[in-house]
């Protein structure tokens, strides 16, 4: 909890807004827009400046269909890195920074961080195995954590998704969410991601209840976290993800809506401010 609060400060459930980079060069959908894809991503991460987000977290959300790790090619951690460091040099120096590669790209993603200066990561596939839409993604968090060591990048957290949205989980349908959690910890994790079971979907109520109290590492709500629900999270995770409610109509492949972003700001504002 010390090195999360260290980066994210003491702030009462920091807000993550996400920028979902347009598809890259290589993957089905990229449309020959490299120079249109930094711009519009500068003017996101400008709409977040100006709205005073706590942090935000790339990610390259329209490289569908997605592949596993060990397809992804060089072109994807080029593109991903000169992204996140036009990102860094707009943000203040004082907000965390992060990435994330699809699929479980988690190695692709601190290489990234490394070299654009980054504080923290969101990992796939931390423990145990599951079944995702992209195929079987295996745990990794012994060998992301060593690697981490060697390339000198301790000082980027590395933030877990548990029982991870669009994936089957019935391999591990006899270990519960807490045990899960407890060998994410175990494992060394720097926070505890859960979300819905697709983007845009709400945490479960139960499964907060599950964890709330239970962790020594941050407890992040991942997905669906709207102006309506953030009271329900507030008081009990470290931080919540929100890309989704921040678009136009709510929906992930949409530009955002800035108007969006103020109200919920607005609205973090007076939970906060009656919360003193």
């Amino acid at each position: 909890m010390q090195r999360f609060v260290q980066i994210f400060g003491k702030q009462k459930c920091k807000i993550i807004g996400m920028i979902h980079v347009d598809a890259l060069p290589g993957t089905p959908q990229y449309a020959g827009n490299w120079e249109k894809t930094i711009e519009k991503v500068k003017n996101e991460a400008q709409l977040y400046k100006q709205h005073q987000l706590d942090a935000v977290l790339i990610e390259n959300m329209h490289d569908v269909p997605y592949v596993q790790d060990r397809l992804l090619g060089p072109e994807i951690v080029a593109c991903m890195t000169r992204v996140s460091h036009v990102v860094r040099s707009i943000l203040p120096k004082e907000t965390p920074c992060g990435v994330q590669i699809l699929a479980s790209g988690n190695r692709h993603a601190l290489a990234v961080a490394k070299a654009s200066q980054l504080q923290f990561i969101r990992a796939e596939g931390f423990v145990f195995g599951h079944v995702a839409d992209e195929g079987y993604t295996n745990a990794c968090a012994g060998d992301l954590l060593r690697y981490r060591k060697q390339i000198d990048a301790e000082d980027v957290l590395v933030l877990t998704d548990l029982k991870k949205k669009h994936s089957s989980h019935a391999i591990t349908a006899d270990v519960g969410l807490l045990e899960t959690a407890h060998a994410a910890e175990l494992f060394l994790t720097d926070g505890i991601i859960i979300t819905g079971t697709a983007t845009g979907q709400a945490a479960s109520p139960k499964d907060l209840q599950d964890l709330s109290g239970k962790l020594k590492v941050p407890l992040i709500i991942g997905s669906g976290v709207t102006k309506d629900n953030i009271q329900q999270y507030f008081n009990t995770a470290e931080a919540v993800i929100i890309g989704s409610h921040f678009k136009h109509k709510g929906s992930w492949q949409e530009d955002i809506d800035e108007h969006a972003v103020e109200n919920f700001m607005r609205r973090i504002c007076e939970l906060r401010g009656s919360d003193e």
